[in-house]
């Protein structure tokens, strides 16, 4: 067993940790106060090669691995959130199911710019009326001359109102069958889908919206993998994903231990650092502890992706530790800050709040649970 990051995995770390402090810590307070992310992040990632960290070179991408996918997550969530779960819905969700499971066409028109940064990715799955149970969606694609058309809505997509594509899931037959469900590639703007940008409390320089379609026309050769029935496609394209978020979820909880420390060192109350009275060093210790088993789990999942042995019970596993561990951090965080940490100058309640998504996103902490429990053999 080897506990030790890489040569290359320090300098990936050391890459997006200058990238963030020299270039983007600037640019987020107004993404974060105007609700805005600059587009020109993605070009920069894309020149890096941070946005093709985890596929083969061979296909466009720096032919890391899942680690490093992880490294990059952890580094930008550090720094924001917004950031972070932006690339998260680009670099994965958006193309990785075009790598696994694309034709050679729709790798070279859409995957490869995306990686480059030129075209924006989003993935278009949760529903208005929909829960966590994909299979009962009700977005339709219906047969139509030259490809199909889409019918129906969909919800918290991020990255939508900036895309220039989305993988959108339909329902291609009635049953509530895995043969029933497809991905398409729609391309922006598109005739007949309209993006309405949502107003979030948490996550805020990420762009989100609500889409509408009508009717919207795709051809052929944008049905993924020209072929229908790719609900197996999504569902793990989730699972790994949800070892990619918990990364997310590891760099906010540092960072609200980063600065809860210092706050605890440089706040004086009767003389004394209030990190030096046992209440707040006991509080900042369980932190530090609660990370550093996050920190492992995270990177154990990671791991298991670059071995091609993940399972959804362990995914789920890791997901749900990661973010129950950023929450409940976050929160001592702002705790240890007193009146200071409902504050805008100081960054736990931007934090906290960023961190409340991801129990609530890529599955409820209670589906998580969902899944560890049927993986011990019960079943609700």
């Amino acid at each position: 067993m080897d506990f030790a990051f890489s040569e290359q995995h320090e300098a990936v770390r050391d890459t997006v940790r200058r990238l963030c402090q020299s270039e983007h810590q600037q640019l987020v307070a107004a993404a974060e106060e105007n609700e805005v992310l600059p587009r020109e992040v993605f070009a920069r990632w894309g020149e890096l090669g941070l946005l093709g960290v985890r596929y083969p070179e061979e296909d466009g991408g720096s032919g890391l691995d899942k680690i490093s996918d992880c490294i990059v997550r952890e580094e930008l969530s550090y720094m924001s959130q917004g950031f972070a779960s932006s690339w998260s819905a680009h670099s994965h969700l958006g193309i990785w199911p075009i790598w696994k499971a694309g034709t050679a066409q729709q790798r070279q028109r859409f995957f490869r710019p995306a990686l480059q940064g030129t075209k924006i990715a989003g993935f278009a799955l949760s529903e208005p009326d929909g829960g966590s149970n994909i299979r009962a969606l009700r977005t339709r694609a219906e047969r139509a001359a030259g490809g199909w058309r889409l019918r129906g809505s969909k919800l918290y997509i991020t990255n939508a109102p900036i895309a220039d594509f989305l993988l959108v899931a339909a329902r291609t037959a009635p049953e509530l069958s895995s043969n029933a469900i497809s991905l398409f590639i729609v391309e922006l703007p598109a005739g007949g889908m309209t993006i309405e940008k949502l107003r979030k409390e948490g996550i805020r320089a990420s762009e989100t919206g609500l889409i509408h379609m009508e009717d919207v026309f795709v051809p052929d050769d944008c049905v993924l993998g020209d072929r229908l029935g790719t609900y197996p496609v999504i569902l793990e394209s989730l699972s790994e994903n949800r070892v990619g978020v918990a990364a997310n979820a590891l760099g906010m909880a540092r960072a609200a231990f980063d600065a809860a420390t210092a706050y605890a060192r440089d706040r004086l109350v009767a003389n004394k650092r209030i990190g030096d009275y046992q209440a707040i060093g006991h509080k900042l210790a369980e932190m530090s502890a609660q990370i550093e088993a996050a920190k492992w789990l995270v990177y154990y999942g990671a791991w298991r992706v670059d071995q091609n042995t993940l399972d959804s019970a362990t995914a789920a596993r890791v997901k749900l530790i990661a973010s129950e561990t950023a929450v409940a951090v976050s929160e001592q965080a702002i705790r240890i800050h007193g009146g200071a940490g409902i504050m805008r100058e100081y960054p736990v309640g931007r934090i906290h709040r960023d961190a409340l998504v991801y129990v609530i996103g890529e599955g409820t902490s209670e589906i998580q649970k969902n899944l560890i429990a049927r993986d011990l053999g019960f079943r609700f």
